[in-house]
């Protein structure tokens, strides 16, 4: 197979992968995804588990328990059994049961208290998969240098593992809910200092101070920043990072100022397909 024939071949299965995501809440049979990729119903199944290493329907089942880890986490509007129809079970209890088995945790009792380390470590495969395949790599038009305005936030400052942030946001969330700061309408930013802290942050008016459960004032200094584009899943927004130091920033001419990466959050995972996720990147420059 020729390098040509090759990335035709794989391009294929990548409309595949972004086609589940789209439709997680549909029922996906091997002749409706065999037929987005254009290839023979006979012959999908061994040709997706060679390409891939995982069986389509195992691949299925592990997006849609990851889709229900995020909303039993942060959405919690959405009830057990609405959440089990969403994922293609028929009733809670069978969901129930598949959820436990790779989590660890019953679905109620992740609910309570998620336990995120034996959960990223059960789901490292789907990440792994998703990280080498729906990856979308970048390229030098793709950053724009733009005025960034100064912007008041309110903070929750994550101290620890990266793994552990979900409760770290779960907080946050439950907080921003409490005094009304909906993402339609008040910005959602990340601050990246290093690996183990990470700030949580959310646009708020000039008169905002910090409060007694924790939540400090900071602000984003106007200025000149570059600015990624990253659309999909987190598991490669460090890849995208990546890009703008070891590849964008030496040929720019440019030099970074004394202020964190930070991103701004756009379009937000599970409200939307994981691929349709949209994270701003914003590199400070002098």
């Amino acid at each position: 197979m020729t390098p040509r024939h090759k990335d035709a071949y794989l391009l294929r299965f990548q409309k595949v992968l972004a086609y589940i995501d789209e439709h997680l809440s549909e029922e996906l049979t091997v002749a409706r995804l065999s037929d987005v990729a254009s290839f023979s119903k006979h012959h999908f199944l061994r040709q997706f588990s060679e390409l891939f290493g995982i069986g389509v329907y195992k691949y299925v089942q592990l997006c849609r328990l990851k889709r229900a880890a995020y909303q039993l986490a942060f959405r919690a509007d959405q009830t057990v059994t609405d959440i089990a129809l969403d994922s293609g079970y028929d009733n809670s209890e069978s969901f129930s049961r598949a959820f436990k088995k790779g989590a660890g945790q019953a679905p109620r009792d992740f609910r309570k208290q998620p336990q995120w380390e034996p959960w990223h470590e059960a789901y490292q495969p789907l990440t792994t998969l998703r990280a080498r395949y729906m990856q979308t790599d970048p390229s030098l038009h793709d950053v724009h240098v733009v005025d960034f305005p100064h912007t008041n936030i309110a903070v929750l400052e994550h101290r620890g593992h990266p793994n552990l942030i979900g409760d770290s946001i779960r907080t946050f969330i439950a907080w921003r809910k409490q005094h009304h700061l909906h993402p339609s309408r008040h910005a959602t930013f990340n601050i990246f200092y290093d690996d183990d802290r990470i700030d949580l942050c959310v646009a708020v008016d000039d008169d905002f101070s910090s409060d007694e459960s924790g939540i400090l004032s900071k602000t984003l200094p106007a200025g000149r920043c570059a600015r990624l584009r990253h659309i999909g899943s987190d598991d490669h927004l460090l890849q995208s990072i990546s890009y703008l130091y070891s590849q964008w920033l030496p040929q720019s001419g440019e030099e970074p100022r004394d202020f964190p990466l930070f991103v701004q959050r756009v379009r937000f995972y599970p409200d939307v397909s994981e691929h349709e996720t949209v994270v701003d990147i914003f590199l400070p420059l002098r």
